[in-house]
């Protein structure tokens, strides 16, 4: 899948003796161009921002299953061991306490700190650990699973040092990277290495831009942060490529232009605000290229428009191609997909369209993203009643409704995950699921599914789910 890790590099410092050219009676040399100085080591960098940077341990109940093997119906006393081991067809749930450890860096000295979303969901007691000792509780301010960026706050700690963003687009691949924070629960653990390639896609989510490095991360830095040779935030150390779940010379991190632009939203507002503009889109490959009579395969294809949203209104058709937005050049759709989600909600956009043969600006309002929306009354849920559905939804594009086989007029939407350990989970919802109703009220966006189960929890009821799984449709009832 990708590249094997870099071969190791050579670090080495060349010293050269002089000797007077007039001295021995030679010609003088020629004077060489000074080279770019090479830093020996790091340790002025790793003073400096190494205070920075903490360990993050969470804590949360789950119900974990316990249940004996099934017992042969011929075994003796086949009843004496049913009843005093348990029943194997209704087993008992039993409360666990799970632990997590991540890592984080302080970005201001008001408390706010940086980590990644999956260190802290579903976490109930977060703290937060500043150089050997010094444990303090913190309250978890947003977190955006999308980016998989979160923000927490602690009191102001004495003497706390804070993080600076430095500019991931300036991180060319050969550039040095510093990897700091706690893998394994060694806190205050440096390791360093190579920026590998830019805007990695490990289809882990739709906004996926990630700085790719062979500074060794690990578990437990998650939510570190990647410096340049400045001591300069670049990256959030995120996710590893590993058969093993050990380094292996290729790891991850959200560059700083994305983390900063959402930690900045989540601490003004709590939650993520995305644009939307209604748009299916297709990848223009050198065949369409051709059969479009494209000169490359710039751009964006659009292959279905939502009816009634932003596009449909600015007068965006299927078949239209999609060369710019806001002024800037569209590579592909991820590309488009980014750019349009940075855009705030309500305002104005300039999308170029290349519409047979001509090339026409559209202007749109961009809406919200619907998923968004979701994601913040989730939030208001959880502050509420103390428990998550655990769903991740989105809503289903046209396009994809004869894939899923859905019979045309057919309302829904589709399971895009289905966390560990929730309600959901424990109800055998799967990821691909489609919900089609709630407490047999048709099912049109992911609010609806939010709605019914905020309703169900207050009335202290299950939310009866009709789902849509491959060729079948089934009945799911989920408790609080």
């Amino acid at each position: 899948m990708l590249r094997q890790p870099l071969t190791a590099r050579l670090r080495a410092t060349l010293f050269t003796s002089v000797l007077s050219a007039a001295a021995l009676s030679l010609p003088a040399m020629p004077v060489l161009a000074q080279q770019p100085q090479v830093p020996t080591d790091f340790t002025g960098v790793v003073k400096q921002k190494m205070p920075s940077v903490v360990a993050i341990t969470t804590r949360q109940h789950v119900l974990e299953q316990s249940q004996m093997p099934s017992l042969p119906e011929d075994l003796p006393f086949r009843e004496f061991f049913r009843r005093y081991y348990g029943d194997s067809e209704h087993p008992e749930r039993r409360e666990q306490i799970r632990q997590a450890l991540g890592s984080g860096f302080v970005i201001s000295r008001d408390g706010y700190i940086v980590t990644n979303n999956h260190v802290v969901e579903g976490a109930e007691e977060i703290h937060v650990v500043f150089g050997e000792d010094t444990n303090v509780p913190a309250k978890l301010i947003g977190r955006d699973q999308a980016t998989d960026i979160a923000v927490l706050k602690v009191d102001p700690q004495p003497n706390m040092t804070v993080a600076s963003w430095g500019n991931s687009d300036a991180a060319e691949p050969g550039s040095w990277a510093i990897a700091i924070g706690s893998p394994f629960g060694l806190g205050g653990t440096v390791t360093v290495g190579v920026v590998s390639a830019r805007a990695r896609d490990i289809r882990s989510g739709p906004y996926d831009d990630y700085i790719q490095t062979d500074a060794s991360i690990n578990r437990g830095n998650s939510g570190g942060p990647l410096f340049n040779a400045a001591g300069e935030v670049i990256g959030v150390n995120t996710a590893i490529f590993s058969p093993t779940g050990t380094n292996i010379g290729i790891g991850f991190a959200v560059p700083s232009r994305t983390a900063q632009a959402v930690a900045n939203q989540l601490i003004q507002t709590g939650h993520i605000e995305r644009g939307f503009i209604g748009l299916s889109l297709q990848d223009i490959t050198p065949p369409i290229a051709q059969a479009l009579g494209r000169p490359d395969d710039k751009g964006v294809l659009v292959a279905s428009v939502q009816p009634g949203g932003p596009a449909e209104k600015a007068g965006a058709q299927s078949g239209d191609i999609i060369t710019t937005f806001n002024g800037k050049p569209v590579e592909n759709g991820r590309s488009l997909s980014r750019a349009v989600a940075a855009v705030k909600p309500g305002s104005e956009a300039t999308m170029t369209v290349v519409r047979a043969g001509k090339t026409q600006d559209l202007k749109v309002t961009v809406g919200q993203r619907q998923e968004e929306q979701s994601t913040q009354m989730g939030s208001l849920e959880q502050q509420d009643t103390g428990k998550r559905l655990g769903l991740a939804l989105s809503p289903i594009p046209d396009a994809a409704k004869d894939q899923l086989g859905l019979a045309p007029g057919t309302t829904g939407v589709l399971v895009q995950r289905v966390e560990p350990n929730s309600p959901a989970a424990e109800n055998g919802l799967k990821e691909g699921d489609v919900i089609v109703s709630a407490n047999n009220q048709p099912v049109a966006s992911p609010s609806d599914v939010a709605n019914a189960w905020s309703q169900a929890q207050q009335n202290k009821k299950p939310v009866l789910l009709r789902v849509k799984r491959e060729d079948q449709y089934l009945f799911v009832a989920i408790g609080s």
